[in-house]
């Protein structure tokens, strides 16, 4: 046996030694030459190799359902920075640097949020002022039975109920109030999250779109360039339409309220525009807004409100988005509907906000892709 190994092949010791001073003598960044390539037909490669398609597929679905929540507002800051990005290429066009106009972009929407914040917080600040004055006047209104309040209390038991439900209620009522004190810093950080997402992605868009861009084979990369173009051109479009519908339903708001004498017509309006730009829900909310304040004048505005915002929803679902999104995404208004109500049900507020430009490239590659290999099949 000595005599063999003696007579034999070398130590393999001295076989790594001798490897390791040949690769220290190498020129930094030469990596030698490649191996001979495995046997991929033999049983034991394919077994592994199966086996390990398994495993990363379990494991990937597993990272995509414990991240999905994350990945979803990944997904939104990308779409918000694919949106926004047409404005600071006109803007870089123009002669700004790139960097100049991404600060323009960002600073022209701090400054609507900011404006709209600095608006909202003096009319909030005097009617809570006003409604803690008159608590105690409520209260003495409570017990007195001649007063509107009185008689309510007097039949139908109401500040008995309200003391009952704190008294026996009281510890939900609290966990309540933190559960909604947590969901509030949640969202809060969402959207730090997503801010910074999305200065980072228009910051880099060029760059970002390179990387995409090179997970395509060179021999279809151009064709592949000109197609992811023209779906960012479709988002942009997109985004377009979504603020030119926000700003009707805004500037509807504002005509209506100062048509019935409701207070705060403009800082409703901006908030009705700005709420309108969430999908599903988010003109509902503003609706709701403005029909209560609408209470402030009388019950019958208030109604007649409602029924304005119900009559606008329609008309803006059935009539003004498929419309207008059909001129600035190019996407039939029957598609843009059955898009936005698909979206909802699967993603929620996610999918119905990129329903229509996911519509758009998948309508656009069918159109270039599949449709073309069916007609020539």
């Amino acid at each position: 046996m000595n005599e063999r190994t003696e007579v034999g092949a070398a130590d393999p010791e001295d076989q790594v030694r001798e490897a390791v001073e040949a690769a220290e003598t190498r020129h930094p960044g030469d990596l030698g030459r490649p191996g001979k390539p495995l046997n991929t037909r033999s049983p034991f490669f394919i077994g592994m190799t199966g086996t390990a398609g398994v495993v990363a597929t379990i494991a990937l679905v597993e990272l995509l359902l414990r991240a999905r929540s994350v990945l979803i507002l990944i997904i939104v800051a990308l779409f918000i920075a694919a949106g926004l990005d047409p404005v600071a290429r006109w803007l870089n066009r123009k002669g700004l640097p790139r960097w100049a106009a991404v600060v323009v972009v960002l600073l022209t929407v701090f400054v609507v949020i900011a404006g709209f914040i600095a608006a909202a917080v003096p009319p909030l600040a005097a009617q809570t002022s006003a409604l803690v004055h008159e608590l105690p006047k409520y209260a003495r209104e409570l017990q007195d039975h001649n007063s509107t309040l009185g008689k309510l209390n007097a039949k139908y038991h109401v500040q008995q109920r309200i003391t009952s439900l704190l008294s026996t209620k009281g510890t939900a009522l609290i966990g309540g109030v933190l559960g909604a004190g947590e969901l509030v810093v949640s969202a809060f950080s969402s959207f730090v999250l997503v801010f910074v997402l999305t200065v980072y992605f228009l910051a880099s868009m060029d760059k970002t779109k390179l990387f995409f861009y090179r997970l395509i084979p060179q021999s279809r990369r151009e064709r592949g360039i000109l197609l992811g173009e023209e779906i960012f051109t479709k988002v942009g479009g997109y985004v377009l339409g979504n603020v030119l519908t926000s700003l009707i339903a805004g500037a509807g708001t504002f005509f209506w309220m100062l048509a019935w004498g409701i207070p705060y017509p403009l800082l409703l309006g901006l908030l009705v525009a700005l709420l309108d730009l969430i999908p599903v829900i988010g003109s509902w909310i503003g609706g709701a807004v403005v029909a209560l304040v609408a209470l402030t004048v009388s019950l019958v505005v208030a109604i007649a409100t409602l029924a304005f915002y119900i009559l606008y929803k329609l008309a803006e679902d059935y009539f003004i988005v498929p419309r207008v999104m059909g001129r600035t995404v190019q996407v039939p208004a029957l598609v843009s509907l059955i898009a936005v109500v698909l979206g909802g049900v699967l993603l929620g507020i996610v999918g119905a906000l990129i329903a229509i430009p996911v519509a758009a490239a998948v309508s656009l590659l069918l159109r270039e892709i599949a449709f073309r290999r069916l007609d020539n099949s």
